[in-house]
């Protein structure tokens, strides 16, 4: 009989959300809007710091209505990270941009500005500016947003944080996604918080978030009957999803305390084990710990990452490598190894994009592997996971 299964990052339930559940019901508000929403809308805004927000159906929804309201379309460029979930990428492709994929860097894992900064000043010379940068914040960490900022800033090329993963984080005391132009965030059902799905997009910009409410509910012009003079889309949360966020909103820092702690405890037994490292937390901000990711380097730890992922799940174990990079995924064509994918699988349709560097994201996600992080993890859980990590030493 196998053991319990433990999973990477599952939901963890406060029993607040049965209160506002219940007034939803109660409410009979069992609609893509309502007073829940509404609520949930505005305590988001006032826990996490920008001053307006609008709840939506996914992080990828919000990221799609951002992009959208700064005006990308056919043509256009858009700089995102290379090491990212596609979530934060595809919504460029549905507007028929290019996404430029942007390698990262070993201090944080996030967008290395030094690229940016020198692509852009490439990119100025030539007479051709992406139309937006949109770093995203890694397993919890955030980006280095004020040197993103400042390389931006004067060619005015909005920033728009993938903030998904970093709820709860902060940068030099400020909350994730904060001086951007806007930041999208995640409630998945894996997320510190969830509403089982999810998003919300926030920005310090009342007009901007005016705007993509207006495009999250079909475009609806102000009529008695129902007046479109542009498409929209379907993408408000709903009532009954805003009250269970409303309840997991009550213990995100609770959640953040539980994700760090379980971070430390996987530190502590495996920190000096040779040929482990831990993903480091940058100097500038307050990591959440969304998952606690380690870095397996075979030739010291005497097996590969694939292995030890491979010995966790025999043993009922969910564990993950890191997100393979964009620029690896076969659907984007960039530069000649994607254009010899083109020919090898004839008609099947692929994106054009570009890269810029990829070498330290390609080595992060050779050797990286995301641990289970779930919050309400025991001690005996944890205990487990190492057990089987070291099991697999073969120095």
């Amino acid at each position: 009989m196998k053991p319990e299964r433990i999973f990477l990052s599952p939901p963890h339930m406060s029993g607040y959300e049965q209160k506002y559940l219940k007034e939803a019901f109660e409410s009979n508000y069992i609609a893509p809007l309502g007073p829940q929403v509404d609520a949930f809308e505005k305590e988001f805004a006032q826990k996490v710091g920008p001053t307006h927000a609008v709840a939506l159906s996914s992080g990828t929804a919000a990221m799609h209505l951002a992009l959208c309201e700064l005006g990308v379309g056919v043509g256009d460029e858009v700089f995102v990270s290379t090491l990212t979930f596609i979530g934060s990428v595809s919504p460029v492709t549905f507007l028929g941009a290019k996404p430029v994929f942007i390698d990262a860097d070993y201090k944080t894992w996030n967008m290395d500005p030094d690229l940016l900064a020198k692509e852009i000043n490439t990119c100025a010379e030539c007479g051709r500016l992406p139309k937006a940068v949109v770093p995203t914040d890694l397993y919890g960490q955030c980006a280095d947003y004020d040197r993103i900022l400042e390389i931006c800033a004067p060619y005015e090329i909005p920033v728009i944080v993938d903030a998904a993963e970093a709820l709860g984080a902060t940068y030099k005391g400020r909350s994730a996604g904060a001086g951007a132009k806007a930041a999208v965030f995640s409630f998945n059902g894996n997320k510190i918080i969830t509403t089982s799905g999810g998003g919300m997009l926030t920005s310090e910009d009342a007009g901007f978030i005016n705007k993509t409410r207006f495009l999250s509910q079909q475009a609806r012009d102000d009529a008695p009957h129902y007046e479109h003079s542009q498409i929209g889309f379907n993408y408000r949360m709903s009532n009954i999803l805003a009250a269970i966020g409303r309840g997991q909103l009550n213990v995100l820092d609770e959640r953040v305390r539980a994700k760090r702690q379980i971070f430390k405890k996987y530190k502590a037994a495996l920190q000096n084990v040779e040929g482990i490292e831990f993903m480091s937390e940058a100097p500038f901000g307050k990591s959440n710990c969304w998952l606690t990711v380690i870095l397996i380097s075979p030739e010291k730890f005497g097996t590969d990452r694939e292995k030890v992922r491979a010995a966790l799940e025999a043993e009922n174990i969910e564990a993950r490598p890191i997100w393979k990079p964009m620029h690896l995924q076969p659907v984007f064509l960039c530069g000649a190894q994607h254009s010899m994918l083109k020919a090898q699988r004839g008609s099947t349709k692929r994106v054009n994009a570009r890269a810029l560097g990829g070498a330290v994201a390609e080595d992060l996600f050779k050797r990286g592997l995301c641990l289970p992080s779930g919050t309400a993890m025991t001690d005996e859980d944890i205990q487990r996971v190492v057990c089987v990590v070291l099991k697999c030493c073969k120095i």
